[in-house]
């Protein structure tokens, strides 16, 4: 990642941070530029800009995270509530609709980003899409004796699956639930909400990675002239 890439990510990651009030609960997402809003909500507790928030983690990485830049957790069996979450994504369409589960996360961050008040997207600009499924595959999270009756039906559909494979590690990726994770590209997504519904109906399947209408703010990192800027969709 150039420098610059680096200070965008670190800009978008701040101006989301920054959107969390005192006395929150914060779903906090998974990858790289969520990372940055974890450091910097550590940051702002630890200077006394926020008080009392805690936070719901999406998966082990940002679990680590937090505990790392010292901001409390909790769990879904303890609130009623969680006021705000901020999350990345692999692909955003104009209708702020997204496909996530670049990182195996999405089961987590669908559950926790559904439940919240109030989600926030961070990205860079790289991201933005005219219509889902343009660059990314969609996530298919599996529970492993159903893979291939599952890879089935999803070609059935029209789509094309692929079991993703562990970077560095021999073997299938596997989720913190412990399952695999299929993703399967499509030519075209024209309907992402039925594509959503359809593919969870798949026995065996437990969640996708298709976001459909929960988004409330997408926050847009980009390099304008040189220059990191965070604009709004």
């Amino acid at each position: 990642m150039t420098e610059l890439a680096k200070v965008m990510k670190e800009q978008v990651g701040k101006a989301a941070a920054q959107r969390v009030k005192s006395n929150s609960i914060v779903g906090l997402g998974t990858g790289s530029t969520t990372a940055y809003t974890i450091q910097f909500l550590g940051e702002f507790l630890k200077s006394g800009a926020l008080t009392n928030i805690v936070g719901i983690p999406t998966s082990f990485q940002s679990e680590v995270l937090a505990k790392q830049y010292g901001i409390p957790l909790t769990t879904l069996d303890a609130v009623d509530r969680i006021d705000i979450a901020i999350d990345g994504a692999d692909e955003v369409d104009p209708h702020k609709n997204l496909i996530k589960g670049g990182g195996a996360a999405h089961t987590r961050e669908k559950v926790v980003d559904y439940l919240a008040e109030e989600f926030i997207v961070v990205v860079d600009s790289s991201k933005i899409v005219e219509r889902l499924g343009s660059s990314f595959p969609v996530p298919v999270e599996v529970i492993p004796m159903a893979l291939s009756p599952v890879m089935r039906a999803i070609e059935k559909l029209g789509g094309k699956p692929e079991l993703r494979m562990g970077i560095r590690k021999a073997g299938p990726v596997i989720t913190d639930q412990g399952n695999m994770v299929i993703d399967v590209r499509f030519d075209s997504i024209d309907d992402p909400a039925n594509l959503e519904k359809t593919l969870n109906n798949i026995p065996g399947v437990l969640e996708n990675g298709i976001f459909v209408g929960v988004t409330d703010l997408v926050l847009i990192g980009e390099i304008v002239d040189g220059e990191p800027k965070v604009r709004e969709l």
